[in-house]
């Protein structure tokens, strides 16, 4: 009986790594420094790496391993739900609405594949994610929206929109709860102040801009 309960368990998984292989070619809107369209898969695994290399740099202590599984996780339901570029959310609310709803249908159909064994945590670390109340939270949220800004700034400026001049200088708020993370920021941001400027844009006018737009 046990052996056929954990059978049972383990080909429900097999199922959930057969929908997460999709990650793999499910692009994001960033680019690589090779020319290459990043994958959602690529983007979680380098949010992972961060994640322990600035662990120990951080003031407040933090359960590595949950935090760990809340990125592994978080973007999961993009295999079912696909990507939504911030950019198309930021020109059209009602897609963030859409993308909301369907990131909701996803993380219940995985919960219900799991549910004989660990269902009900994924789906806690998906919205844990999402509430960003916990400190684990806000750490992960931190990197993934340094990651995104770090990936900009390794790729050629020519892939660039011009709204993401404006948003490579609107981080801070996602990294205020901790010094570790408002050093980094200012390291990546000095990064991408120094590309545009690489590139003859005004970084003086695109901060002033960014800051009216979206503050």
């Amino acid at each position: 009986m046990i052996n056929k309960i954990k059978l049972e368990q383990l080909s429900a998984i097999l199922d959930v790594l057969k929908l997460a292989e999709k990650l793999k070619f499910e692009l994001r809107h960033s680019w690589l420094s090779n020319g290459r369209q990043e994958s959602v898969a690529e983007h979680t695994w380098r949010m992972s790496l961060m994640a322990v290399l600035i662990e120990p740099l951080l003031e407040q202590k933090v359960d590595l391993a949950h935090l760990l599984k809340m990125i592994i996780i978080h973007d999961l339901v993009e295999a079912e739900a696909g990507d939504v570029s911030v950019l198309d959310q930021i020109r059209n609310p009602e897609i963030k609405k859409i993308k909301q709803q369907n990131e909701e249908k996803a993380i219940l159909r995985i919960r219900e594949l799991l549910t004989a064994s660990n269902g009900q945590e994924i789906y806690d670390l998906f919205y844990e994610f999402e509430e960003k109340k916990t400190f684990e939270a806000k750490v992960a949220n931190a990197i993934d929206k340094l990651e995104v800004q770090l990936q900009h700034n390794h790729a050629d400026i020519s892939t660039w929109e011009e709204i993401e001049y404006d948003l490579s200088f609107v981080i801070g708020k996602h990294v205020q709860f901790d010094q570790t993370f408002v050093m980094l920021k200012d390291l990546i941001e000095k990064q991408a102040s120094q590309k545009l400027e690489g590139a003859g844009l005004n970084v003086s006018e695109i901060r002033n801009r960014a800051i009216a737009t979206f503050s």
